[in-house]
């Protein structure tokens, strides 16, 4: 089977959307970036010695103050050659000048924000189609926070509670960029409990593979199957390849999900999960040993 030349890396966030444009509402939006660790392995997993960087901040309603703290973060760890493209259309995925610094670009980071921006403003366009272009046929790396994080995968969790999570309906699903299949990806998934909620996503699109990403924590996937964790925090695989029954193709929106024999794993720092072929590796090096032995 053909594998991916690129990288993908996933990051479960710590950086939030900025003041939401809504007057009832009061309620603040702080930003507060994710470990440096985790943007210098980004930066190491380029082979050029000075990289040239785009971030990209559709998912924000804060773009311009996001991507000055990208730069800023990028600036400690020595990286100078950073653009910023603040694309809020999706016409604007068809520029020319976009799509030329795509080209020139050596990895491209998604921030966090909202998830359907990113697929409104890029799916379909020329732009997806280069980046996906550079991923399967060159050394590129392509990362994402939070919402960037979430849009990679075919499938992808548009919202939804988790305090109502397994209950039919209360997860919200659409297309995802497509950089990756089989899988479906959740963010903040720690600290905010959407355990149930990824689970539902799972039940609901059997033979998929859930990852939950932890804030401060993210996976590096290469060959397009292969995860590692990075990161401080922990990261939750759900396996629905052998699930058992569910009653959710009968039960009426609102009603309580049950599921039999749904597979978890719990990944720390240097964890390997394989997923093709399901299997959990305690670090590279067991990965590497196993493949000696096949």
């Amino acid at each position: 089977m053909e594998k991916p030349k690129g990288k993908l890396i996933a990051v479960g966030g710590n950086e939030d959307k900025g003041s939401y444009p809504n007057s009832k509402s009061k309620k603040k939006y702080y930003l507060d970036f994710f470990e440096l660790g985790i943007l210098k392995r980004f930066l190491g997993e380029i082979p050029v010695q000075h990289p040239r960087i785009e971030v990209i901040t559709s998912a924000s309603l804060i773009p311009e103050e996001v991507g000055e703290r990208y730069q800023s973060a990028f600036g400690i760890l020595g990286c100078e050659e950073i653009g910023l493209m603040h694309i809020k259309d999706a016409s604007e995925t068809h520029q020319p000048a976009y799509l030329e610094r795509l080209q020139k670009a050596d990895g491209i980071m998604f921030s966090g924000g909202d998830q359907s921006r990113l697929t409104r403003f890029f799916g379909n366009s020329p732009f997806l189609e280069i980046m996906k272009e550079r991923y399967w046929n060159e050394n590129f790396v392509i990362a994402g926070t939070s919402a960037g994080a979430m849009a990679m995968s075919e499938i992808m969790i548009r919202g939804g509670s988790a305090k109502e999570a397994l209950l039919k309906g209360s997860v919200r699903i659409s297309q995802g960029l497509g950089l990756i299949g089989g899988v479906i990806i959740d963010s903040h998934f720690i600290i905010r409990g959407r355990f149930g909620r990824l689970m539902e996503a799972v039940v609901s699109h059997p033979r998929t593979v859930g990852i939950g990403l932890g804030e401060d924590t993210g996976v590096l996937i290469t060959e397009g199957h292969l995860i590692e964790t990075i990161g401080s925090n922990l990261v939750v695989i759900i396996d629905g390849h052998e699930l058992g029954y569910s009653n959710i193709s009968e039960i009426e929106r609102g009603k309580p999900v049950a599921i039999e024999h749904m597979l978890m794993h719990v990944l720390a720092k240097g964890n390997v999960y394989d997923i093709n072929s399901r299997v959990f590796y305690k670090d590279k090096e067991a990965l590497q040993l196993a493949q000696l032995k096949e």
